[in-house]
């Protein structure tokens, strides 16, 4: 009778551990199912503050555009540049395109914002000087989003090229998302103004 209790007390033991090791395993497995839309969901919610932020630098740009009309109108072929990229962002339908629209519409601010120094009046407008300051304010808050957008994007590519997480992954139709990059022309030219 000794050794038939002794047996029970083994046998709990074993189904013990063997439950607590079900157990870890199944919390393992559903931690790491349910991460992917986690990441994707971070994801989304870093590139929504960049877009809102860029949205912010849209609805600047046409007062800007008009304060520095008055100023130099032969600029012509610059405001024009700015309101089609302007547009293109618009109507961009991926996070892709608006990327390659929000770099093109930095090169045009930059050419736009150098104008002042051709102009002695426009620097001491007191309209176009707000402007610069919340445009400024607006491009330091993008820099801020992108990098918090890309670090979102890090975690979540990570994820999705690791050895398990790349299973998961495509168990819940997650891919991997796009960095917001300066584009190649934005790298290498510095911002021209001709007159």
């Amino acid at each position: 009778m000794k050794n038939f209790g002794k047996m029970w007390v083994v046998l709990v033991v074993i189904l013990v551990v063997i439950l607590l090791f079900g157990l870890g395993i199944f919390r393992w497995y559903i931690g790491n199912y349910n991460r992917p839309v986690a990441l994707e969901e971070i994801t989304r919610d870093a590139w929504s503050n960049v877009d809102t932020t860029l949205q912010r630098r849209l609805d600047l740009i046409p007062n800007l555009v008009q304060t520095v009309k008055g100023y130099a109108e032969h600029e012509k072929e610059l405001f024009e540049n700015i309101a089609k990229s302007r547009e293109k962002y618009f109507q961009a339908n991926s996070v892709a395109g608006k990327i390659q629209a929000s770099n093109e519409l930095t090169g045009f601010l930059s050419r736009l914002l150098v104008l002042q120094e051709r102009y002695p009046d426009l620097k001491a407008n007191q309209n176009f000087l707000s402007l610069q300051d919340q445009l400024e304010g607006t491009e330091n808050r993008i820099n801020v989003a992108r990098t918090r957008y890309n670090e979102a994007v890090r975690q979540l590519n990570t994820y999705a090229r690791s050895f398990f997480g790349s299973y998961f992954c495509r168990k819940r139709g997650v891919e991997q998302a796009e960095y917001f990059e300066a584009s190649e022309q934005a790298k290498t030219e510095v911002p021209k103004v001709e007159f």
